[in-house]
């Protein structure tokens, strides 16, 4: 009995400092971002992302499990089709699959996109270009690439 009324208090001091929390621009509730990082191969998205999660929500996710945590990140991610791949208390990596347009050819298109939270550090990365990004909701303007395309081999 005692331990589940410590459980209700931290849930309840969570809850209250949410809205306080929710001040800064790179955090949304308990999580605080500090970089995303975008690969992009043919038109999947590989995504990574480094954030820290407060010390009073640890024990919540040791009894309650991580769907909270899993949910607020893909609504910081914004993308409808976003898969989660791995996730824990630190990072975590997502696939989107057809993030970007193909025009054929192994040409593509990756758009623009928003974020729900501003992204301390973002780097978006295609086979040809690397581009990095500070203290930003969106990555402006899209940016076209080629697929890798191994050479043909000579016999």
């Amino acid at each position: 009995m005692q331990a589940r009324a410590v459980a209700i208090a931290v849930l309840l001091s969570v809850f209250l400092a949410v809205p306080v929390l929710a001040a800064e621009e790179d955090r949304y509730g308990y999580i605080k971002v500090s970089e995303v990082d975008v690969q992009l191969d043919n038109g999947t998205a590989f995504i990574h992302v480094n954030y820290t999660v407060d010390e009073s929500t640890k024990l919540i996710f040791f009894f309650f499990g991580k769907q909270d945590l899993k949910n607020k990140l893909l609504k910081i991610l914004n993308y409808d089709d976003a898969k989660i791949q791995r996730i824990d208390l630190e990072g975590a990596e997502f696939t989107v699959n057809e993030a970007a347009f193909s025009y054929g050819d192994g040409i593509f298109w990756y758009p623009a996109h928003t974020f729900n939270v501003v992204i301390p550090n973002l780097t978006v990365s295609s086979p040809q270009v690397t581009r990095n990004f500070t203290m930003v909701r969106e990555f402006p303007s899209g940016i076209g690439y080629f697929s890798e395309v191994s050479a043909p081999s000579r016999q």
